[in-house]
């Protein structure tokens, strides 16, 4: 039985709960590779990684490549003498890395590979609609999320879940995943299986500003999924537009109400505590919502300053 050395790689809060599980399990992390800082918010002020807080805050062994061909980073990862490499929410990585340790690299992907291979996996699992989603661990190949599957483990998606809730069950899930791989590799009872690509396999794209805009000619059930598929973050938004004044409205938590109606799609109705939008077969009431230059509120809350005509619509 072969002493594993780990090289852990990730980024966000995602990676940071499989590393302490990693970590909480004795296995001997002998470095911790994470995204260099860089300026965030209105300050610019420089930002450390979840995973690099973590590494700080448990003395952990941490490099910060900007460049992951650099010479000098190969030699300090080289130096470390580490026989596996453990991938969590990273980047894709060069063959030179991937290769170097004796026993491999894995990674842990939020999906149940090959669906939803790319960067945002749990956003769109919800989006459509999925009712079931998963996590898959996987030795790493030359291309994204490809390579040969070691296991999976499967979860149900309910109805009202929003994203930054699976992600959190997703974690649990993930952790106890990518302990069970690593048991698997230190006895050397892994029997990986190939991913075979057919043409309906859906796609994690990278979400940007145009597809987590609020298209309004879709179902009611469609923009439902949308809104909490990208729940907290990064959010559904749309614009409200009352008379001469539009604001840009991020939509956070809203409720499906399935009826006819004879209201045009988009029509915002009000009354002193709710807002609902007509949509083409019901009706949306937005339970949270931010307008620009304020905070995340209930939509009673945001009631209590600002009122809409009726002929306020959704866009």
């Amino acid at each position: 039985m072969e002493k594993l050395r780990i090289v852990f790689m990730g980024t966000p809060e995602f990676a940071v709960g499989i590393l302490d599980t990693i970590i909480k399990n004795n296995y001997e992390v002998v470095g911790v590779i994470t995204a260099a800082d860089k300026p965030a918010g209105r300050g610019q002020k420089i930002k450390y990684s979840a995973v690099k807080e973590y590494a700080l805050e448990n003395n952990l062994n941490l490099l910060q490549p900007t460049n992951l061909k650099d010479e000098s980073f190969l030699a300090e990862l080289k130096n470390l003498n580490a026989n596996l490499q453990v991938v969590v929410a990273f980047r894709m990585l060069p063959e030179v890395v991937w290769k170097m340790p004796s026993i491999g690299t894995f990674n842990l992907h939020a999906s149940l590979l090959p669906n939803y291979r790319g960067a945002a996996p749990i956003n769109w699992a919800i989006i459509n609609g999925e009712t079931k989603t998963g996590v898959t661990t996987f030795f790493i190949d030359d291309k994204i999320d490809t390579g040969a599957m070691i296991l999976s483990k499967e979860t149900t998606i309910s109805s009202t879940e929003n994203a930054g809730e699976l992600h959190d069950r997703l974690m649990t899930i993930g952790s106890e995943a990518v302990v069970e791989t690593l048991a698997l590799i230190e006895k050397g009872n892994v029997v990986t299986t190939i991913q075979t690509d057919s043409s309906d396999i859906k796609t994690a794209y990278k979400l940007n500003k145009d597809n987590c805009k609020i298209d309004f000619s879709k179902s009611g059930f469609e923009i439902y999924n949308l809104i909490r598929g990208l729940s907290p973050y990064p959010s559904a938004w749309c614009f409200f537009k009352d008379g001469t004044e539009e604001w840009n409205v991020k939509l956070y938590e809203a409720k499906l109400i399935e009826e006819s109606h004879n209201f045009e799609v988009g029509s915002i109705i009000t009354t002193k505590k709710e807002i609902k939008i007509a949509v083409n077969n019901g009706f949306l009431e937005i339970l949270s919502l931010q307008f620009p230059g304020k905070k995340r509120m209930k939509s009673f809350e945001l009631l209590n300053g600002i009122s809409f005509s009726s002929h306020a619509k959704a866009l």
